[in-house]
């Protein structure tokens, strides 16, 4: 069997949508697509330089469409990923929870837990239920002020 550019663009084709696996922005997938497509260049005998202009043509076109607009619908709604930590949670409300394992406690922002210190008071233990205010993240643990509700 004689190897041929045809099979190189299917190989990185093959290589590139494997290693998606392992990212999930949807990048890999597209430049894997991009070079199936200029595997079928290759297939009709195009020289090589234009099977190059043709890859990057299909890139160009394809990196943008699966980032802009495909990947955000695998996304759930609400939920904006990569935000946790810029500041966004500042002044937001939460309730406490108590994790089973270990009983910590902490509260859950964007899915994910996080053991809570009481800014004024440098407790780490308050009950379910508390309702919180959040200030900022100290490395991994959320920085936050319990809130006094004042009967009227």
């Amino acid at each position: 069997m004689e190897w041929s550019l045809t099979h190189f663009w299917l190989i990185l084709a093959l290589v590139l949508s494997l290693a998606e696996l392992t990212s999930g922005v949807l990048l890999l997938l597209a430049l894997g697509i991009a070079s199936a497509l200029t595997a079928v260049l290759a297939f009709i005998g195009l020289p090589f330089e234009w099977q190059l202009v043709g890859m990057g043509i299909f890139s160009g076109v394809l990196v943008p469409v699966a980032i802009r607009w495909i990947r955000p619908r695998f996304s759930p709604k609400g939920v904006a990923y990569g935000t946790t930590g810029t500041g966004v949670e500042h002044g937001r409300r939460y309730r406490t929870l108590t994790r089973d394992f270990d009983s910590a406690s902490g509260i859950k922002v964007n899915g994910d837990f996080y053991r809570l210190r009481v800014e004024s008071t440098g407790s780490t233990e308050l009950p379910p239920g508390t309702e919180v205010l959040f200030k900022h993240f100290d490395g991994t643990t959320a920085v936050v002020e319990t809130i006094t509700h004042t009967e009227q």
